[in-house]
């Protein structure tokens, strides 16, 4: 295959990847706390023999949206939602992972849970228990959990260290890869819930780009296959 054949098929298989993304992004646009994710194209130049050069689109890199989502109130004790930037810590068999998906509840060890039944960490990285007799949550902008205005635990909220890729392990669920630290200029409320951050119309419009290009492209590809092939045609006469 000669170079413009290679060229468009990085590109087509970027395209391709980002259609899957943005699929998705319309698939959990009602996910409460689902973050939206794009794709990020880089591109590489290099020179060829005859004084020219070739571009190879490649895309690969994936970008978590970090825009609000809506804040829907529900009424619930235990449904937390974060004001600002920053998530809940929470364990899970694999290790520490970081959610804004704050519907939480009691597990009947009186660990405060996530719908998975995963725990969710204090600011000091143990799990939050609530005692047996606690009744009548409060909560504090600060994340500080309060029965009879009796001080529970304090919610952990952090943030992926600087330079840090967030890596998505399923809709609402994030590995730090670097790390992360202590988020202090955010609030948590109470009785409320984050929506997904997901724009349905941008992403719908986007996917409409994105097939076209994908279609413009593979027409490049047809046209070039019956290209060489007449060439090949002409010469085996």
């Amino acid at each position: 295959m000669e170079v413009a054949g290679y060229t468009t098929l990085t590109r087509q298989s970027g395209l391709l990847r980002e259609m899957q993304l943005v699929a998705n992004n319309i698939a959990n646009a009602a996910t409460t706390g689902y973050r939206q994710e794009g794709l990020i194209f880089s591109e590489h130049v290099s020179r060829t023999g005859d004084g020219g050069s070739v571009s190879m689109a490649y895309g690969n890199a994936r970008n978590i949206s970090g825009l609000q989502g809506p804040l829907n109130q529900t009424g619930g004790t235990l449904d937390l939602a974060i004001e600002g930037d920053g998530f809940f810590l929470i364990e899970t068999p694999a290790g520490e992972r970081l959610t804004r998906a704050g519907a939480f509840s009691l597990s009947a060890a009186g660990d405060l849970v996530t719908p998975d039944g995963f725990r969710v960490l204090d600011a000091g990285g143990a799990p939050v228990f609530i005692p047996p007799d606690a009744t009548d949550f409060g909560l504090s902008p600060d994340g500080t959990l309060s029965s009879g205005g009796r001080p529970l635990a304090q919610i952990g909220l952090v943030q992926p260290a600087e330079g840090t890729t967030l890596m998505r392990e399923d809709g609402v669920m994030f590995r730090a890869e670097g790390g992360f630290v202590p988020q202090e200029n955010a609030r948590i409320l109470q009785g409320f819930l984050e929506g997904s951050n997901v724009d349905p119309i941008g992403q719908i419009a986007r996917m409409i780009e994105v097939q076209r290009a994908y279609e413009m492209g593979q027409s490049f590809l047809e046209a070039e296959n019956e290209r060489v092939m007449t060439a090949l045609d002409t010469f085996t006469r």
